[in-house]
């Protein structure tokens, strides 16, 4: 995630957060929980030939789980240490993946390269949230991507009762409602960043005309943030129970909105 590009100089906090996010997240109980919730879903979207763009891929484990479905996959970060270690992974796991990584951020996607338009596009884990002028994204996107073609946009929620609840019982309730102003500062080793919590109405606003809003999902609805990871590994019966309560509750109406993140998923419009 990164509200600069990075073609000149890298933004220091995400590139040293990439010796360290597949431990902190990727291989993590939440991590591993919250992602095979969005995998479910993308799994449906594109099948084998089809091309997808990735936005803020990471270390590079959603190009590669597409990849082993046969989809080709350009894959795209700001932070030069996440795809280098995104690099590194496709040689020791998947060397013939048809990947191609580039630093790129979410802010100049005009300097995709592109052959022939796109067939999906995927942004998971809150990359979208460090971006201010979503319409922007969305304008460059939809020279992108072809007529018809799905966007799976996986982004953190404004009003995440988790955090409230977490941090509320803790005495800290400032922190519980941080998101719900729209936007804070997170704070990153010794830096931080601007990250933005936009509401439905607003995302869905944000990517049209180009795009419709056709479904609304929640991931991590009954199960915690990553901040609960040690919560997590010392009460593994109690948290097996809320994965299978977050199958059942991800699509309800209210609990979709209220988890740790949502899955968008658009259509590009035929006009």
């Amino acid at each position: 995630m990164s509200t600069t590009s990075l073609h000149s100089a890298p933004p220091a906090p995400f590139d040293a957060l990439a010796a360290t996010y597949d431990e902190l997240f990727t291989h993590s109980l939440i991590g591993r929980a919250q992602r095979d919730m969005v995998w479910k879903h993308i799994d449906q979207l594109w099948m084998s030939g089809d091309r997808v763009l990735e936005l803020n891929c990471g270390t590079g484990e959603d190009a590669l789980h597409l990849a082993s479905k046969g989809i080709n996959v350009t894959a795209c970060d700001a932070s030069a240490a996440m795809i280098a270690i995104a690099r590194e992974r496709m040689e020791i796991e998947a060397r013939s993946a048809c990947v191609e990584f580039h630093t790129i951020s979410n802010e100049h996607l005009d300097q995709v390269s592109v052959e022939r338009q796109f067939d999906g596009v995927l942004s998971n884990f809150s990359g979208l949230n460090c971006v201010h002028d979503l319409d922007m994204v969305a304008r460059q996107l939809a020279a992108l991507v072809r007529r018809e073609a799905t966007l799976a946009l996986c982004l953190s929620t404004r009003f995440c009762a988790w955090e409230f609840l977490w941090y509320a019982l803790r005495g800290d309730v400032k922190k519980g409602v941080r998101r719900w102003k729209g936007q804070t500062l997170a704070h990153i080793g010794d830096d931080q960043i601007s990250v933005w919590y936009p509401t439905m109405r607003q995302l869905s606003r944000a990517f049209a005309p180009w795009f419709q809003l056709e479904q609304i999902v929640g991931i991590g609805t009954a199960i915690p943030p990553s901040y609960a990871e040690n919560w997590a590994s010392e009460h593994p019966g109690l948290f097996n129970t809320l994965k299978r309560i977050d199958r059942r509750i991800h699509t309800l109406p209210l609990a979709r909105v209220l988890g740790d993140h949502v899955l968008l998923r658009f259509r590009r419009c035929p006009a």
